[in-house]
């Protein structure tokens, strides 16, 4: 380390840390000691798709799976993250629609869970420079409120997203996406290979690619191979960080630490560090997806510019939400989703259905013998998801009566979504969640803590714009 204190000391360097230091460093003109710690190492984009493609790469050994890194009591639940720079950015699939306002106000409207801290209209403006900063496609009418262009023009619809669109309007529209529908600066224009995890043209936004310069910053410090596992209290504040590098333990002080890790990494850094708070840990999931099969009759599925090529909002919002979870449909455009049968091989369309869920207590996070691999216990779905599920099957006919459907297949639900949520809920106190509106820990005034864990509730949407949003939102009035 150069310094033996910092000003501002961050743990990863994934969305949430990436997008609260661009905006830290606009804040905050005078010289700062930075000091940024991630557990893993630097994984070039180029090399990442080596190792995809099964050719041999030097920085194979960087690659930590994520099975080794916690301990995963339902096995039939899988929890896919990437360790290292740009953490899931290099690994997510570049789905970017914004929240629904409704789904800030859960109790407000429907009388479930709990209101956020904060509503639509104070993310709005954080949301723009968020779609900025990612180079979004996407359409100008959208369901949830929004004007003007996007950044990218949105991608094409196939045959099968012309007649719902045509049909339902701005509740069926070309998906917003950090997948690039045409050449823009570091990044090539999407192929729909369906292989985003690791796009082999480099069209989606990464940490890597995003020209954003973040790290290249003077002030900034980086530390690779740091895994940070605790912190030591003082009082109301945090004094030092925890970690372990090349097998040794080390500590760093800090004025403000932003904790940016993924929630479950988060969540047992703060119960090593003994915090109390009963939410700590608590509340984890993510959405719930199914897929859906729609055979059609006479009708080639063909077109589309891109993976999820559109979303359909007809089963999101509305009354029924005080009943049973919104559902986000996801239109997949892959090339695996083909009739095996001779002259029909075009004639289908796939659904992915996104439910929202909600926080529940027997799903959560907890430490193990060893400090730096937590325990992930995930036990249940709520009620009020699998309602939705039931919903949805009676509903879809109906939606789908505009093409010429012979057959709907319904899959089992997906062992993930790739979003992982929840452990340090946003609320208005201590007595209802972990950290405020501006997701500083209730007690320990100096400590942000980020991401997709301070969600109030899991929203049907993607969460990665969202938590963005959020992290812009959070240094912005903090500082």
């Amino acid at each position: 380390m150069k310094y033996d204190y910092y000003d501002l000391i961050v743990v990863g360097t994934g969305f949430a840390s990436t997008f609260f230091l661009k905006k830290y460093l606009e804040k905050n003109k005078a010289t700062k000691r930075i000091l940024v710690l991630d557990r893993g190492q630097f994984f070039p984009h180029a090399e990442r798709l080596k190792v995809k493609q099964g050719e041999p790469s030097d920085f194979s050994h960087m690659e930590e799976p994520w099975e080794d890194a916690i301990i995963n009591e339902n096995k039939a639940k899988r929890w896919p993250f990437t360790l290292g720079f740009g953490g899931c950015s290099n690994c997510w699939w570049g789905c970017t629609p914004r929240f629904m306002p409704s789904d800030f106000k859960m109790n407000t409207l429907f009388g479930v869970e709990k209101d956020w801290p904060l509503d639509y209209d104070a993310l709005d403006a954080y949301y723009y420079e968020a779609e900025e900063l990612m180079s979004i496609s996407g359409p100008e009418d959208t369901p949830f409120p929004r004007k003007g262009k996007y950044p990218l023009p949105p991608h094409t619809f196939t045959a099968v997203d012309k007649i719902l669109n045509q049909t339902y309007g701005n509740k069926y529209i070309s998906q917003p996406s950090a997948r690039a529908s045409r050449p823009t600066k570091g990044r090539n224009a999407c192929f729909a290979k369906s292989t985003c995890d690791v796009c082999p043209v480099d069209a989606k936004f990464t940490v890597e690619n995003s020209q954003m310069r973040i790290y290249e910053n003077e002030q900034i410090e980086l530390v690779f191979g740091a895994q940070v596992f605790s912190l030591e209290t003082a009082g109301n504040q945090i004094k030092k960080v925890l970690y372990v590098k090349d097998g040794k333990d080390f500590e760093i002080t800090g004025e403000v630490i932003v904790l940016g890790a993924n929630p479950i990494f988060n969540s047992n850094i703060l119960l090593n560090a003994g915090d109390t708070n009963r939410f700590t840990g608590k509340g984890f999931g993510e959405q719930l997806g199914m897929q859906v099969l729609i055979y059609l009759n006479n009708m080639k599925n063909t077109g589309g510019s891109t993976w999820v090529n559109a979303n359909g909002y007809m089963l999101y919002d509305g009354e029924h939400r005080k009943d049973y979870a919104a559902c986000l449909i996801e239109t997949n455009n892959a090339p695996y989703y083909i009739r095996l049968e001779r002259g029909k091989w075009l004639n289908m369309a796939s659904f992915r259905m996104l439910f929202e869920d909600l926080p529940l207590d027997e799903n959560f996070i907890k430490p193990s013998a060893n400090k730096l691999i937590p325990r992930v216990s995930f036990t249940k779905r709520s009620d009020y998801t699998m309602k939705g599920i039931e919903n949805m099957k009676k509903k879809l006919p109906g939606i789908l009566s505009c093409l010429p459907v012979e057959q709907l297949k319904y899959l089992d639900p997906f062992p993930n979504e790739g979003h992982i949520i929840g452990g340090t809920r946003m609320g208005r106190s201590a007595s209802d969640s972990v950290v405020d509106k501006n997701m500083i820990h209730h007690q320990y005034r100096n400590l942000f803590i980020l991401g997709a864990g301070s969600f109030t509730t899991f929203s049907a949407s993607n969460p990665t714009l969202t938590l963005s949003a959020l992290s812009l939102y959070s240094a912005d009035h903090s500082f």
